[in-house]
């Protein structure tokens, strides 16, 4: 194996490369506040920032499927040298064996990266990379959607494609805006089971993919302190939720066909609607770009939905707990 300084990693190429990043990603905010104002006009670029391009990274490393994601829709996929194991979009990615999971130092340097984006700092690899003359952008699981566009900003900035982020945000915002607008408004909000398996683990409004299905007008049959509990099936069939999603049809092969199967669950009012849904658990796990893709995806479920169902009263005995 190479030593770091043999594969570019120059104890004064560090130095500019920390400072360059540094740089971007402070600078990244104004940047985009800027550019959404339209007041940039044809003035010239800040030296920190002319630098900041001018140094941009060669050879990147992402360890998470959702980075990978990122820096492929700001515009670097180009400079991505290897992904990690699981990140299979886009399809051209050069995946490898590296894992997010359980980060092989050496295994990392073998592909001479200038930046690795990942989402944990899982056995310390964070310092580890950084010993060795390597630039690390850390971005953990985002918690709301605008921590996604953040990110998305965060990546443009630390790759030199900063005006690609700022495009790529201004249009989720402008599709989302436009996604959320067509789910027709109810008097009474549709109530939802988002199944992460078959054990019953569950999400509540106060989780990432909760807020997206608050913006479409549902609420989760899960409430409490725990944003991802695991709820009874005496529970859920009390709670007789509107709507069913299942997040684990790709990866444990339960279908509608499945759920309807199950003890007593034939009375639910979502499996008598037909409105049991098998969603990409890629796309609602992955906060990333493709967060537009998913919430698509649920607001023409939602649309769906009769309003004779969202108009039904409940029982004070059939509202949902934790």
């Amino acid at each position: 194996m190479p030593h770091p300084t043999d594969l570019g990693h120059s104890p004064a190429r560090r130095a500019r490369r920390s400072r360059t990043l540094l740089v971007a990603l402070l600078a990244a905010p104004a940047l985009v506040a800027t550019a959404c104002s339209g007041s940039a006009g044809d003035e010239p670029a800040p030296a920190d920032q002319t630098s900041a391009a001018a140094d941009e990274p060669q050879a990147i490393v992402s360890l998470a499927p959702t980075t990978t994601e990122m820096l492929y829709a700001v515009g670097a996929g180009d400079s991505v040298v290897a992904v990690d194991e699981r990140s299979d979009f886009p399809s051209d990615a050069p995946a490898t064996d590296l894992s997010g999971y359980t980060p092989n130092l050496e295994a990392i340097l073998g592909y001479a990266p200038d930046l690795v984006v990942l989402t944990d700092d899982t056995g310390d690899i964070v310092a580890g990379l950084e010993r060795s003359g390597v630039e690390v952008l850390q971005l953990p699981a985002a918690q709301t959607l605008d921590d996604t566009y953040t990110q998305l900003e965060q990546v443009g900035a630390a790759t030199g494609h900063i005006g690609e982020a700022v495009e790529l945000v201004s249009r989720m915002r402008g599709e989302i805006d436009g996604i959320v607008a067509s789910v027709p408004e109810r008097e009474t909000p549709l109530t939802y089971f988002h199944e992460l398996d078959d054990t019953y683990y569950t999400v509540t409004d106060d989780t990432y993919v909760g807020e997206i299905y608050s913006m479409l007008g549902l609420t989760s049959i899960a409430t409490g302190d725990n944003p991802y509990p695991q709820l009874s099936e005496e529970l859920i069939l009390e709670a007789d939720p509107d709507l069913v999603f299942l997040a684990d049809g790709q990866c444990c092969g339960v279908t509608p066909e499945v759920v309807a199967e199950r003890p007593g669950w034939d009375g639910l009012t979502a499996v008598r609607e037909g409105s049991v849904h098998v969603v990409d658990e890629d796309l609602s796990s992955r906060w990333g770009p493709r967060v537009v893709d998913f919430m698509r995806e649920v607001a023409a479920i939602v649309a769906a939905v009769p309003d004779a169902v969202s108009d039904t009263t409940r029982t004070p005995a059939n509202q949902p707990g934790s």
